[in-house]
């Protein structure tokens, strides 16, 4: 063999490998996918990019563990799982050593800043018991009198004059435009955007919308340099993210500074007066109340906006859904809803439920090890380690919710000795079904969530028929938080019997 050839071996070799395409493979409980020398799964990883939600399913559902451990080129090992015995000893029983971690902050620092959900330690539970009095029984009992107000005067008139015109918008637009209003009015005490989807979005919400996706990109960027070199030199989506959080910036100073200056802090009514009032700097404020309006922002108006994307293909469940409500609305003696009648739509609950387990809307949260460690199921955790845990899959393995998991049913999540007069919700373990975390960082707002939800899709199935167009499967987009590649157009009209 010539000099020359034997020089180039080692490089023939790992072009060899590169072109490989590789199983993922067994070791011992656990399964990985074809790792090689020094790139680790890199190039699987590569290749599934578009699909990570699904790949990690995949290697998931052939895990004996349910745990699959990722090592690719600089990045750290990954632990994923979808064992929920894991996922509780993550949460709860180990808390202290599984914290965000700064590799985590690091990719959401520019645009959360030390907001509540980038934050560990005192800094995030000092954060919470701020947060903690905007959902006592009293609070929410003022929330749904807000949402009453708002779905009344703004979203059931958008519908009318639709169902009028017959004219196609966007459901997922106008759900997320109705979400982010009652966020500005309950939290920030100030008043919305248009809900109309064909007028455009204000500076604030477009600049949102890029700081999220670009932040989101960055955690699942094949290789983590690229987009710290690309911040490094202010070049392409870096560049976008750095002009989209100057933006989000400014514009939520302005609310702050106009807040101050309108001497509305005394009367406390909502959470950026009570910021203001404890005394916290402008950028504490600033973090906080960009946390907040990420969290209500984008979540519950996927999950309603599945929901009735699911539901136009299930048609029994929709009339039954239908009855429901107007029968809850029967026995108040207004014919509307309060804090107390929607606890009464059970198999709503249900259905909302069944699409946060197939589409969460947070489909993956990562922590990180601070010590060695053991996992339940023997999966062995490093100091360092990306620890991930992972509702998407859990949503979708067979050991948890039976051979018809892939299957809408409601009826799931009944107990199996209710008879349809008396429907009773099981109760939820929630680290088989961690869709608002659980543990101490379990998500305050959970309950207010789903009477935001109840109150939105029984209000508007109530009065109208949801029609989509066209009939191409919505696609799942997972960002900070998932929603429905491309929207969701529809038409509605007027249901019989509607009030």
């Amino acid at each position: 063999m010539e000099a020359p050839t034997l020089v180039l071996l080692p490089f023939l070799v790992l072009v060899v490998l590169i072109l490989s395409t590789g199983k993922s493979v067994c070791v011992g409980k656990h399964i990985a996918p074809k790792t090689f020398p020094v790139i680790g799964c890199l190039i699987s990883f590569y290749k599934n990019r578009n699909r990570l939600l699904d790949w990690y399913t995949e290697l998931l559902t052939e895990s004996p563990s349910g745990t699959v451990i990722i090592k690719r080129l600089a990045a750290r090992r990954t632990v994923v799982t979808a064992n929920p015995s894991n996922v509780e000893y993550i949460l709860k029983t180990n808390f202290d050593n599984y914290p965000k971690g700064k590799p985590f902050t690091e990719i959401l620092g520019d645009f959360l800043g030390d907001g509540i959900f980038n934050v560990d330690g005192n800094l995030w539970l000092k954060q919470r018991r701020l947060a903690t009095h905007d959902f006592t029984p009293k609070s929410l009992r003022e929330y749904v009198a807000v949402l009453r107000k708002e779905v009344q005067d703004e979203l059931l008139s958008f519908l009318d004059a639709a169902a009028k015109d017959s004219q196609p918008f966007d459901l997922q637009e106008l759900l997320r435009r109705f979400t982010f209003n009652i966020v500005c009015i309950v939290f920030l005490g100030i008043d919305g955007c248009s809900l109309d989807p064909s007028f455009p979005v204000s500076e604030f919400d477009r600049a949102f919308h890029t700081a999220a996706a670009v932040s989101a990109g960055r955690g699942s960027a094949p290789l983590s340099f690229v987009w710290k070199l690309k911040r490094l030199v202010g070049f392409g989506s870096e560049r976008d993210l750095r002009n989209a959080v100057q933006k989000v910036h400014s514009c939520v100073n302005e609310i702050i500074r106009e807040k101050k200056i309108n001497n509305t802090t005394n009367s406390k009514s909502d959470f950026l007066s009570r910021l203001i009032v404890a005394g916290e700097s402008d950028e504490a404020v600033r973090d906080m109340v960009i946390s907040v309006v990420m969290a209500g922002r984008d979540t519950t108006s996927a999950v309603t906006t599945r929901l009735f994307s699911i539901i136009s293909c299930h048609k029994t469940t929709e009339r039954e859904l239908v009855n429901e409500i107007r029968s809850v609305k029967d026995i108040t003696s207004w014919g509307g809803f309060d804090y107390e009648s929607l606890k009464k739509l059970s198999l709503l609950k249900a259905c909302l439920s069944e699409v946060m387990r197939l589409y969460p809307p947070v489909p993956w949260d990562s922590k990180h090890a601070l010590t060695d460690d053991r996992l339940p199921d023997g999966t062995g955790v490093r100091a360092g380690d990306r620890i991930t845990y992972f509702p998407y899959g859990m949503g979708r393995m067979e050991v948890l919710w039976g051979k018809d998991w892939d299957e809408f049913k409601p009826d799931r999540w009944f107990d199996e000795s209710y008879d349809h007069k008396t429907r009773v919700l099981k109760k939820v373990n929630p680290f088989e079904f961690p869709v608002f975390q659980a543990g101490p960082r379990v998500c305050l707002g959970e309950e207010m969530a789903y009477m935001q939800m109840k109150y939105v899709v029984a209000s508007m199935l109530d009065r109208f028929h949801i029609e989509p167009i066209g009939t191409d499967k919505p696609v799942f987009v997972p960002m900070l938080t998932a929603h429905m590649a491309g929207g969701m157009q529809v038409r509605v009209r007027r249901r019989d019997g509607s009030r």
